[in-house]
């Protein structure tokens, strides 16, 4: 990944951030998208700074076209070339379908999936041979979570571009993956998962083959091996990375009170 520039939404914290980190220590440039956390953004730039690497924070809410046209704007003006972009931005309200509205759809959706497009569109003519996009879904993309009915969509959706965007984009060399992490120990997992946290710990576990979650570490690493040259013959796939936990079957309704 030497010198090759590296744009990650949402790149300020959480795997964001801990791919920002691992790629910088292969030598990548590293722009940093965020949509609030200046401080975050910034300490991000300055653990890669301080490991030697270039990086660049960006605030961009990429659910705004013109915010991401901006964007790629200022990247090519300071590194030239964009080799990479990680869909990784995502926000959603967490209620069932029934209690969705109009407000949220416009949101979840101008994230996950018309900023992932414009990211990818605006950036291609800047996108040598060789280019990467690397998109984020999760886990709720195929199985039922409490709560996770829109998100789940807007997953299932970027899962179906990065096929069609393998397909489309081949006459320029640019390939496309998706990575499809499963629960994993972060704050924000915790966080959204709130008091039923201890109960889906206990009960995934206990159908994860590999008898562990992944850690986030883990995750990053393929995230990281995704955006990576030697990646590239898989292409139009979206890997799932759970520790086994989707080979599982769980009761309907679990989760809910």
């Amino acid at each position: 990944m030497q010198n090759k520039t590296v744009i990650i939404t949402g790149g300020s914290r959480g795997m964001g951030q801990r791919l920002a980190l691992k790629l910088a220590a292969e030598g990548a440039n590293i722009v940093v998208n965020y949509r609030r956390d200046d401080e975050a953004a910034q300490q991000t730039v300055k653990d890669v700074e301080a490991g030697g690497g270039a990086a660049l924070a960006v605030r961009a809410d990429v659910s705004d076209t013109e915010a991401v046209a901006a964007m790629v704007e200022q990247v090519v003006e300071r590194f030239g070339s964009i080799d990479v972009v990680v869909a990784n931005a995502a926000a959603s309200a967490f209620k069932p379908l029934m209690q969705i509205h109009g407000h949220h759809i416009d949101k979840t959706m101008g994230i996950t999936v018309q900023g992932f497009l414009d990211l990818v569109r605006l950036s291609l003519p800047h996108m040598p041979a060789g280019g990467r996009v690397l998109a984020v879904s999760g886990w709720d993309s195929f199985r039922a979570l409490p709560g996770h009915g829109l998100l789940g969509a807007a997953k299932a959706a970027m899962e179906a571009i990065v096929k069609y965007l393998a397909i489309e984009l081949a006459g320029q060399g640019v390939t496309a993956v998706g990575v499809c992490p499963g629960p994993i120990d972060t704050d924000s997992f915790r966080y959204y998962a709130g008091e039923a946290w201890e109960d889906y710990a206990k009960q995934w576990l206990a159908q994860t083959p590999s008898g562990a979650y992944p850690t986030p570490d883990e995750v990053a690493d393929v995230m990281a091996f995704l955006c990576e040259p030697r990646s590239s013959a898989i292409n139009g796939q979206t890997i799932v990375v759970d520790g086994g936990l989707s080979l599982a079957t769980m009761p309907i309704g679990f989760g809910q009170d």
